[in-house]
């Protein structure tokens, strides 16, 4: 079977990076029919007639017919504004649309971007609208946000699968071996979902332990205040995560509040797990799809910095619970999100439509 990842979707973005190496681990050939628009641009969504210009002139040149033969066409994230050039150069062939988040949840009711009553705000809403009814198939990255999706396109949820996100394995892989003194990593981009002022009140909670913060974004701000034992680098190549996750007592995931956060499980978690790095993330339906609290990381309420502080700090004097719950994840990991699972299951799903 050979499959054409398509559109303006960001290629180092873990997701489409995962997905492709997935699938080619399942025997599954994928070609690209990719034009850059989103690459090196920090702030991805940004709107403007710059942006505009260049989203125009990359639909354009994806309508051109590719040279490559395929049995379906798969269109990466971000790729929302991509499915009418993939409907037309598919020809009749399965659209499968992997979205992993709604424009409208992301810039309206989790960033603030946008009040909900703004006419971005409506527009985000219509592009989601039509970008996810315009596929045969949309694949979600919980069962919760396949939910959220398919009632947000008003389709039927037989058209939503899942696919967990899983970790790019020839990056993330076991090699937990944590330093002296403690320290707990966070990663990721500093926006409301991924709960950064829960993080740094955790540490304020917990003066004797390491925290260590790893991004930048929206948020940053509030890093100038951080307390002593909170240490911020703003960028560690992709490549280099890997180590830090290695060393790190233990990975701290999102803690954000919001109806989004609770309907997620971002890259950081996965790429910890698949270290076999013990995880301390938000109590969410998404993380329960996944994981099991003190079996396979340490589930917290969301927005709740005393609990994080408390299994942070348990992590830490307890060097035994640690490493049993570092396996468990690992396990978790391996067995319903790692690359031959879920490329068999990215498989299994395409080859359903192609019949």
């Amino acid at each position: 079977m050979r499959v054409l990842y398509f559109g303006t979707y960001e290629r180092d973005y873990p997701r489409n990076a995962q997905v492709i190496s997935a699938l080619r681990r399942a025997a599954v050939e994928v070609a690209e029919h990719h034009v850059s628009v989103w690459e090196g641009r920090r702030d991805n969504w940004q709107a403007g007639a710059t942006t505009a210009a260049r989203l125009g002139i990359a639909e354009l040149r994806l309508l051109r017919r590719p040279d490559d033969e395929f049995d379906a066409l798969l269109v990466g994230y971000p790729g929302h504004l991509d499915l009418t050039a993939a409907r037309r150069v598919a020809a009749g062939r399965p659209v499968v649309f992997n979205p992993l988040v709604s424009l409208y949840d992301t810039f309206v009711a989790d960033r603030g971007r946008f009040t909900p009553s703004s006419a971005m705000a409506r527009v985000l809403r219509s592009i989601d609208r039509q970008a996810l009814r315009a596929a045969d198939v949309v694949v979600a990255d919980t069962e919760a946000n396949a939910d959220f999706l398919a009632s947000l396109a008003d389709v039927p949820r037989s058209r939503v699968e899942v696919c967990f996100v899983g970790a790019e394995e020839r990056v993330f892989s076991p090699g937990w071996a944590p330093a002296d003194p403690f320290e707990a990593l966070f990663v990721g981009k500093l926006i409301p979902l991924h709960g950064v002022d829960t993080v740094l009140e955790a540490a304020r909670l917990a003066p004797g332990l390491r925290f260590k913060i790893v991004g930048s974004g929206q948020l940053e701000p509030l890093l100038r205040d951080r307390p002593p034992n909170v240490e911020h680098v703003p960028w560690v190549d992709y490549e280099g995560l890997p180590s830090e996750l290695h060393r790190a007592g233990c990975a701290l995931g999102i803690f954000g509040s919001s109806e989004k956060a609770l309907r997620v499980i971002p890259n950081k978690v996965f790429q910890a797990l698949a270290c076999g790095t013990p995880v301390v993330t938000a109590d969410t339906p998404a993380a329960r799809e996944l994981l099991a609290d003190r079996a396979s990381a340490l589930l917290v309420p969301p927005k709740d910095a005393e609990a994080l502080a408390a299994a942070v700090t348990r992590l830490a004097e307890d060097r035994s619970m640690a490493r049993r719950v570092a396996d468990g994840g690992l396990a978790a990991y391996r067995a319903q999100a790692s690359e031959p699972v879920l490329g068999e299951r990215w498989r299994g799903l395409i080859e359903s439509l192609v019949r």
